[in-house]
């Protein structure tokens, strides 16, 4: 069997799309489409239901990417990585949100450079394009925020991030907590707020899980990453929702207060994912069991 056939049809399995495998792929829809057909062809039997919208693997479809894609990705590590075998290092892609990786994952992979390890980090905020960018083998091993669908991604719980509700001194002097808890909602409305989207991803879980409402209001700043949020927030340009990590720090010297206390915090989890076969590779297994022992301390 063509391994090159093998790779398209991974690649549409986990695309979930021909015109997106192609794109991946760096080739045409067309034979994209051509060598899926020739695959089938040989194999017997269909491997994907066409859809409107991409394409849906068959049984046998599911089967096939179970058995073969740890198998191809083994080789294409070694293909377009490989092994510097005078000096043993193998390269490992993480992917991951900014923050996080560059203050928690980074830092915990140190050690292992000196074993031979090198790293390569991709940064995303947005969870879909870091499990996207894994299933098409871009990275190795990622961390996001949800838990993948499908068996072609494995995930670990890693670590719960707490968030905390803060503000620069000169806001919380002028707010009163028991205010905050029971009139969070209307709170809001009237104070400026950063955020790292239009959506308030941050500020919207907080004042679910705390006030059990959903906030009304726009936000003043908005700044696509959580260092610059909690920069703009600590300079007083309004309240904002950031991880105790990411602001411990900041609490500590006083530039920001926490505003409230609640009983139960709002947390996040973060998973560790990578794809299914691929922890028999060394190097992988390596900084997965490393991150994972590191997040005990986190």
């Amino acid at each position: 069997m063509d391994l090159a056939l093998l790779r398209t049809f991974v690649t549409v399995h986990r695309a979930g799309s021909f015109t997106r495998a192609a794109a991946l792929l760096g080739l045409s829809q067309p034979a994209v489409t051509s060598q899926i057909r020739t695959l089938e062809r040989q194999l017997g039997r269909p491997l994907f239901l066409r859809q409107a919208r991409g394409v849906t693997p068959t049984t046998i479809g599911d089967e096939l990417a179970h058995r073969a894609a740890p198998h191809l990705d083994a080789l294409v590590e070694i293909a377009e990585t490989g092994v510097d075998e005078e000096s043993g290092v193998r390269t490992l892609h993480l992917a991951g949100p900014p923050e996080f990786t560059s203050m928690r994952a980074l830092p915990a992979l140190t050690p292992l450079v000196a074993q031979g390890l090198a790293l390569r980090a991709s940064f995303a905020g947005n969870t879909e394009e870091i499990l996207d960018g894994l299933a098409a083998g871009h990275h190795d091993l990622a961390i996001a925020a949800a838990r993948p669908r499908g068996g072609l991604l494995t995930s670990t719980p890693l670590c719960d991030e707490e968030h905390v509700l803060v503000a620069a001194p000169r806001w919380a002097a002028r707010l009163a907590p028991e205010v905050l808890l029971r009139k969070g909602a209307v709170v809001l409305e009237q104070l400026p707020v950063v955020e790292v989207h239009e959506s308030l991803p941050f500020v919207s879980r907080y004042w679910a899980a705390v006030f059990e409402t959903k906030p009304a209001a726009a936000a003043t700043v908005i700044a696509p990453d959580l260092r610059a949020v909690l920069e703009s927030a600590a300079s007083g340009a309004g309240l904002a929702v950031l991880p105790r990590y990411l602001c411990e720090d900041a609490l500590e010297q006083g530039r920001l207060v926490a505003l409230l206390d609640p009983p139960v915090p709002p947390l996040r989890t973060y998973f560790l994912i990578v794809r299914a076969g691929t922890l028999a590779l060394p190097h992988i297994a390596r900084a997965h069991d490393w991150l994972l022992r590191a997040s005990t301390d986190w």
